[in-house]
């Protein structure tokens, strides 16, 4: 469901720009570093907008990459001192026998 949010919340976003867009057709100066130009401001809307949801989208994979990264890493660690815990003959978290009312407390 959360998918589907964020692409609703996209194709409005992108229906927005759209209009505004098109609504805003005059020429404009833009002036570059090294030069100027006269563009239709639609064009200029059109491409700050594009250029900011590649700029945003490249952001979000290098973080996803990062996180994937991080989570390999801590799962090998989890691999190893899993394996550690077994030659030391300590029980893993899930063989343990725990009462199930010694965590919550008791309400009378």
């Amino acid at each position: 469901m959360k998918g589907q949010g964020i692409l609703i919340s996209a194709l409005v976003f992108a229906f927005l720009i759209a209009i505004f867009a098109v609504i805003n057709v005059d020429s404009v100066q833009v002036n570059f570093l090294f030069t100027k130009t006269t563009l239709p401001l639609i064009l200029v809307i059109l491409a700050s907008t594009l250029l900011g949801g590649l700029t945003v989208g490249l952001l979000g994979m290098i973080r996803q990459i990062r996180l994937q990264r991080t989570v390999r890493a801590l799962e090998k660690q989890v691999a190893e001192l899993t394996n550690e815990a077994e030659l030391l003959g300590v029980p893993s978290a899930g063989n343990r026998m725990e009462p199930k009312d010694a965590a919550r407390p008791q309400s009378e």
